[in-house]
């Protein structure tokens, strides 16, 4: 197949969440399967294209795109994504990519994307290349299936174009004035109330592409089922309950290349199941560079995250003091993110200097040894997608403690709900006391090293290779052809 992916970001040149990770890593595992895939994105300012590889396109050279009342002329670099085959198109328009955030508050915002979609079939028309499917990635580039359908319904370039919609995180949608339609090639006679692009008198990137994509994917298959909730669907569960015949969750993948600690170039010890007890070298080194006294049966808790609300740390505020007052355990954060999750974080390194440590920032060496050098991995988000280091934490016998939402609902089963065949500890209220119990539940087990390795195993040995979630994805493409061609 033919597959264009279109996305606001993407590993290693711009990142801002899991999305970049999914843009990198879903495409290069579709070419493994033969599949020719291209990527288009910005050029954002930040991006060094020469660094990268990237090549200026000459016959490109100021590119028409029509805005509506205007027509942009944009530059267009390609490259080729690391270890593979994939094509990848940096649209170049310096007037909207060029700031200094990739994301922004500016009355723009919509329009800046609107031009990333409108180049991806400009540049797809340029070079006469069509594709079987068009696969779209939140807010920003989710009108691709209306601008299909109406704004290059004329062009048989795009006929037979199935289109795929993935949500990451339902609470993003792109809601802006109306007159960004004419823009975006749309007609106005679909924009009234409650039509498939008005959403509460305004124009709903996220819903346009709910109401027009072929098939509608999440990160994750209890995500699938949540987002069709009020509690979930942050307004559009009425559109995605329509729609729920062509919602999928399909769980992403992590890069187990870079997340293997077999090989991880960023741990102290590299280590696998069957040299397990190399793990508690990783640990002793990381507290010792940390500072914290060394103690291999006291339980080190690590937790890696933004610190924001929907990550759950509201749910730590009141449990962390008696946490760490009545039971014997270390605490190693890193992050950050909303200031009062920050200070507690502070509080905590200053009341407990010989049991906290907060690194408020990010370090990539230090998330791996996070991972590896942990013994329970704290993620009690609110809601979670799909989530990413939970699978990091299991793929590194680093056993997780995570609220049952979403991803973390699909991938950490519960070690006494499952008789002692669980690889991890989860909790379903959302309340201080269930992340305090399952807090304790995980300490308590520790100790028991029979039991501690068997959850290990059953994390260490599951498959969470991009390979098979491209399986997947493989005959969703396929469904969604077969659709579109009816």
């Amino acid at each position: 197949m033919n597959i264009c992916f279109v996305t606001s970001e993407c590993a290693p040149y711009v990142k801002t969440g899991g999305l970049a990770d999914v843009a990198a890593s879903l495409p290069r595992a579709l070419a493994e399967l033969g599949h020719k895939v291209k990527i288009f994105m910005p050029l954002y300012g930040s991006v060094p294209v020469e660094e990268y590889g990237f090549a200026y396109s000459n016959d490109l050279y100021e590119l028409p795109v029509p805005m509506g009342d205007y027509s942009a002329g944009v530059h267009v670099w390609y490259g080729t994504l690391a270890r593979s085959n994939v094509e990848i198109y940096l649209v170049d328009y310096p007037p909207f990519f060029h700031r200094t955030s990739i994301y922004t508050n500016d009355a723009d915002e919509g329009e800046r994307f609107i031009l990333l979609q409108r180049a991806a079939f400009a540049i797809m028309q340029r070079y006469a290349w069509s594709p079987d499917v068009i696969h779209c990635n939140d807010w920003h580039t989710a009108l691709m299936p209306a601008m299909r359908a109406f704004a290059y319904a004329w062009d048989d370039l795009f006929r037979r174009s199935a289109t795929v919609l993935t949500l990451h995180n339902v609470g993003y949608q792109g809601r802006f004035g109306p007159m960004l339609l004419y823009k975006a090639g749309l007609p106005f006679d679909q924009y009234y109330p409650g039509g498939p692009l008005e959403f509460h008198g305004s124009f709903n990137f996220l819903k346009a592409g709910v109401e027009y994509a072929d098939v509608i994917t999440t990160v994750s298959p209890t995500y699938a089922h949540e987002i069709l909730s009020p509690a979930y669907g942050e307004g559009l569960e009425g559109p995605l309950q329509r729609r729920s015949a062509d919602v999928y969750g399909i769980l992403n993948g992590i890069d187990v290349d870079e997340w293997n600690p077999s090989t991880d170039q960023n741990i102290y010890v590299n280590y696998d199941f069957a040299s397990i007890e190399k793990k508690e070298e990783n640990k002793r080194l990381l507290l010792t560079d940390l500072g914290l006294p060394v103690d291999e049966s006291v339980p080190l808790l690590g937790i890696v995250s933004r610190l924001v609300d929907q990550k759950g740390f509201d749910l730590l505020h009141p449990v962390l003091e008696p946490l760490l007052s009545h039971h014997n355990v270390r605490l190693v954060v890193l992050g950050s993110g909303q200031a009062n999750h920050e200070d507690l974080f502070r509080w905590a390194q200053n009341r407990f200097p010989d049991r906290v440590r907060a690194h408020l920032g990010y370090s990539d060496q230090l998330a791996h040894r996070i991972e590896a050098g942990a013994d329970i991995f704290l993620m009690p988000s609110r809601y979670e997608p799909c989530g990413l280091n939970q699978m990091y934490s299991l793929r590194y016998g680093t056993i997780p403690v995570v609220r049952k939402t979403g991803g973390l609902a699909d991938t950490v089963h519960d070690f006494h709900e499952t008789g002692g065949n669980g690889n991890g500890f989860s909790f379903h209220d959302y309340t201080p006391h269930a992340l305090f119990t399952s807090i304790l539940r995980a300490c308590t087990l520790f100790p028991d090293k029979t039991a501690w390795r068997r959850l290990q195993k059953a994390g260490m040995t599951t498959d969470f290779s991009w390979a098979h979630t491209a399986g997947l994805y493989e005959r969703l493409y396929e469904r969604a052809v077969a659709k579109q061609l009816g």
